[in-house]
């Protein structure tokens, strides 16, 4: 249902999921969908009420960010929102754009869409066709009215980016918003919003080179093996203490959430193309833990070669995606962590990474995630984090995936994976490397083709030169 400024509908589900969808190309900021949930004085209760990237779920489970998705140039941020967990004292929940490096009026094709979480169909749409000097945009909202839930068009813009909107519904930010003011634009006479700070020109994020000594691959030429393999024949042996099963959650902590008692902090980075490297040294990111997340799902459009690939796909229930890590330590030892082998990794001792699951089935809202000890970065010389295909497909075409690195001081670091042109089973997702006085994050989303009798394992092994040996292994 196609909606006007101003105009609300009612929202049948008890579920919904919203998307902030945008078209990309040269020149086009990227974009981000936040969601704020708003009490009685239309204000936050406390900044724990603010979902966005820094802080992707809240605490309720009632609102969780899951990421951006690229189906062919069309980039969509996701927000699901489980309506019946809403807390009674939330009386709005209101969904917010926010670019970074240009103004909206550079996005074009910027829509919100409500959909049933569960059957897919469309509730609402609103697109906003009349965007210019804003950086943020109050899209639309989900409000309680006599006992049920209603969606309403809003589009109102503000000059001063998410700092200013978040600012003004009572978030307590780590940097002070702009005073001057936009250009005028009106909120629906129903639910007024609150003053307009002043249109500043955004400025991008600026990340830094990558390491100017990158580790070389060794000269000899590589032998294809005459058998699969998967697991490492003389993996690194940790210390006698037990390695946490599968199932256990980390033994090191995940990195907290804003609270009410500090400021929110709202920088990220954004890996690209053409910029695809950053410093989490300058970051100050290189302390306490870093959790590294893989989200993926299946695309439900398909084209080109791999449509009748893709449509197999959409349709496998056993599909299991694997995010593993190749380690080596500055004493010259290497290793694996991934499900495979049940090589689940230690944080407290070598090789200080640990991978906390097996996500099977893409539908864990977590996705898997690999968390890091970087207070033990002194001990890394450099970690490759990939993902392969361990079962379900046959490569990685028509399917998403969106990868953040936390760390538990400094920013987020995020990118999503390109389109997959391949029948590749393996992918390179990124590479941190010490180079002694910096730690260096490198965005690699790299697809790679297995020879035929050759591991995924075996074959980002060669591409990077890590020059381990390699078993068969299983589940």
């Amino acid at each position: 249902m196609s909606m006007s400024k101003g105009s609300n509908v009612a929202v049948p589900a008890s579920a919904v999921r919203v998307e902030l969808g945008w078209s990309s190309g040269p020149g086009v900021p990227d974009a981000d969908a936040s969601a704020l949930l708003l009490g009685a004085a239309g204000k936050v209760r406390s900044d724990a009420d603010f979902v966005f990237y820094n802080q992707p779920a809240h605490a309720s489970g009632a609102v969780r960010r899951d990421g951006k998705q690229d189906s062919g140039g069309r980039i969509t941020d996701v927000l699901t929102v489980d309506l019946a967990r809403v807390e009674p004292a939330v009386e709005r929940v209101v969904v917010v754009a926010s670019a970074d490096g240009g103004t909206f009026g550079q996005v074009p094709g910027l829509s919100i869409r409500v959909l049933d979480a569960a059957a897919g169909t469309e509730i609402a749409r609103f697109d906003s066709t009349d965007a210019t000097v804003e950086t943020a945009f109050v899209l639309g909202e989900l409000y309680r009215r006599q006992g049920a839930w209603k969606f309403r068009a809003v589009g109102q813009g503000y000059g001063s980016g998410l700092v200013g909107l978040a600012t003004d519904f009572g978030i307590t930010v780590d940097d002070p918003p702009a005073t001057a003011a936009p250009a005028p634009r009106q909120a629906p006479a129903q639910q007024p919003y609150p003053p307009q700070p002043v249109p500043q020109p955004a400025t991008p994020a600026q990340p830094y080179g990558a390491p100017a000594q990158p580790y070389a691959a060794p000269a000899q030429p590589y032998t294809a093996p005459t058998q699969p393999y998967g697991t490492p024949t003389q993996p690194y042996a940790a210390p006698a203490a037990p390695t946490p099963p599968p199932s256990a959650p980390s033994p090191y902590p995940p990195p907290p959430a804003p609270s009410s008692g500090g400021p929110v902090r709202l920088s990220k980075v954004t890996l690209t193309k053409e910029a695809p490297s950053v410093s989490l040294t300058k970051q100050g990111g290189t302390s306490g833990a870093m959790r590294v997340n893989l989200n993926w799902e299946v695309r439900k459009q398909f084209k080109g070669w791999g449509s009748k690939l893709g449509r197999a796909v959409a349709m496998h229930g056993d599909l299991d995606l694997d995010l593993c890590a190749l380690y080596e330590l500055t004493d010259g030892r290497k290793g694996v962590v991934q499900a495979l082998g049940n090589a689940f990794g230690a944080l407290h001792q070598p090789p200080y990474i640990h991978l906390d699951g097996d996500d099977r089935t893409g539908a864990v809202d977590s996705g898997e995630n690999l968390t890091i000890n970087l207070d033990r970065k002194a001990e890394l010389r450099r970690v490759l984090i990939f993902v392969t295909i361990y079962e379900g497909a046959r490569s990685f075409a028509d399917l998403h995936a969106t990868v953040t690195l936390q760390p538990q001081h400094g920013a987020p670091v995020e990118f999503f994976l390109d389109e997959c042109t391949v029948p590749s089973t393996v992918c390179a997702l990124a590479l941190i490397t010490n180079t002694g006085s910096d730690l260096v994050v490198q965005r690699e989303a790299r697809y790679l083709v297995p020879q035929r009798g050759v591991s995924p394992q075996r074959t980002i092994d060669h591409a990077y030169g890590w020059g381990m040996n390699w078993t068969p292994g299983r589940k």
